[in-house]
């Protein structure tokens, strides 16, 4: 505002001796009184609103534990033990077939490993050739050796500084697919280079032949101190140990497996043996009823945090004469409305459970759901009839399970022209009529205060120019009356 304005408003009154400024604040006061119940009105829609994002986020929660128990992934999962677990891991694939394993383990998987005669250190030349490396089969005695179907001979060329241990280690490493990794170790006669097959099992041994500089490929000395080739004499690096399959027996039938994990013996189960065993082991296969009841459970928990909002939100408080914001508010009793009537439906989808009361899920007065874990625990001993009562997708509204219903009503609840989004759209327009007729009232009442202080203005100015008029006729009088 203006200096100029500020000492005209600020002189207001003095003329005439009235208090314009508090009649006009009172005026104002009664003037500006829609716009306050405006305010109130869009503080009242903004609550609203906020109070169905939340109804949303606790509808779609419901919808999203809904869609779990559809998926037909849950119904077939399935759970496996061991009675031994540190002998021998089990773990079941969805599908699984259900039943009882008894399982003995024999040998474990074995990958070849090999030592080289000790050197001083890693950093001593043992000679310059050629190590040739092939992936196969020895027979039990070694006195053969079966190259592997569709491998070939990898050579490794060793020249001038290049025949130290560190150095042909990282030859043969910078070999990816050679099959065989090195290392070395160091104990009490020297430093060793040692060779491991990458993966176990009797066909993947390695058979290490060399062309040594020196002439002479079997001796103790140069290159050929890494030779293992038992079948033509020249066996010179020790073999610490044998390449083998692992061996068990299931149900009493032997099997045997190039590793430790056994994923093709019983289908859809995959064992994992860790030691050999002295007694048989039972492996039990059964349905993951433990996620079917955390679905379940998620499910209810949804259901009564949706309602249980929704009951707070549109209740009336008779002790404090207060209704929550969505008190009579009829989308929001239709969602409640629904909701329950979708849960306490009865289904003939499962032959077994019609009604959710019927695997211990009860529907108490306040609208909230009761779980009786005995009746629970005793319809997770029927998956399939569970499943068709939850999921069943038959038709009339009889044939339709529990969780398709409820995934159905929440998905038109929450979709573009569905109750809530509908709803939410007509409490933004309302908010913007709002916020429109606010501003229309308070132009019309700024218009309203300048044009009574322009009244006043002038009311001011009049009186003014009467009460001088009125001074200078008394002033004359007197005059007249001392003459």
């Amino acid at each position: 505002m203006s200096s100029t304005s500020s000492s005209t408003l600020s002189s207001l009154g003095v003329g005439s001796g009235i208090d314009a400024n508090s009649i006009i604040t009172q005026l104002m006061a009664i003037e500006r009184r829609p716009i306050a119940q405006l305010q109130s009105a869009a503080s009242d829609l903004d609550t609203k609103l906020s109070t169905y994002g939340k109804v949303q986020s606790y509808v779609d929660t419901l919808g999203t534990a809904a869609k779990a128990l559809n998926d037909p992934a849950l119904w077939r999962a399935m759970s496996a033990s061991s009675s031994d677990s540190t002998s021998l891991g089990v773990t079941a694939a969805d599908g699984a077939t259900a039943g009882s394993y008894s399982v003995q383990v024999g040998t474990l998987a074995a990958a070849q490993m090999t030592a080289g005669t000790a050197v001083a250190s890693t950093t001593t030349a043992i000679g310059q050739g050629t190590l040739h490396i092939d992936i196969g089969s020895w027979a039990a005695d070694n006195s053969s050796f079966t190259p592997k179907s569709g491998s070939t001979t990898v050579d490794i060329d060793i020249g001038p500084g290049e025949d130290t241990l560190q150095a042909i280690r990282d030859k043969i490493n910078a070999k990816t697919d050679l099959g065989v990794r090195a290392s070395i170790v160091n104990d009490a006669t020297g430093a060793r280079l040692v060779l491991q097959s990458t993966t176990t099992g009797v066909a993947n041994g390695f058979r290490v032949q060399v062309s040594d500089d020196d002439g002479n490929d079997a001796d103790a000395s140069g290159l050929s101190r890494l030779s293992y080739d038992p079948a033509n004499g020249a066996a010179v690096a020790t073999r610490s140990q044998a390449a083998a399959n692992a061996s068990a027996t299931i149900n009493g039938l032997t099997v045997q497996s190039a590793t430790n994990t056994l994923s093709d013996v019983i289908d859809g189960v995959t064992l994992t043996l860790t030691k050999p065993t002295t007694s048989p082991v039972t492996v039990s296969v059964s349905a993951n009823t433990a996620s079917m009841r955390s679905a379940i459970t998620s499910f209810v928990k949804a259901y009564n945090d949706l309602m249980s909002n929704l009951r707070t939100q549109t209740a009336y408080n008779a002790d404090s004469k207060t209704g929550g914001p969505l008190q009579g508010d009829q989308t929001a009793l239709s969602i409640q409305r629904q909701v329950r009537m979708a849960f306490s439906a009865e289904s003939s989808a499962s032959s077994v459970f019609a009604r959710a009361s019927d695997l211990g899920l009860t529907l108490q007065k306040d609208g909230s759901i009761s779980t009786s874990s005995s009746k629970l625990d005793a319809a997770l001993t029927k998956p399939s009839e569970l499943q068709k009562f939850f999921t069943a997708s038959g038709t009339g509204s009889v044939g339709i399970g529990l969780a398709q219903r409820v995934n159905t009503l929440t998905a038109a609840l929450l979709g573009t022209d569905g109750a809530i989004t509908s709803r939410e759209d007509g409490l933004r327009k309302l908010k913007t009529l709002n916020s429109d007729r606010q501003q229309q009232l308070e132009d019309r009442a700024s218009a309203t205060e300048a044009r009574l202080r322009k009244q006043y203005q002038a009311l001011d100015t009049n009186m003014a120019r009467l009460t001088s008029l009125s001074n200078y006729v008394s002033q004359q009088i007197t005059n007249w009356n001392k003459a």
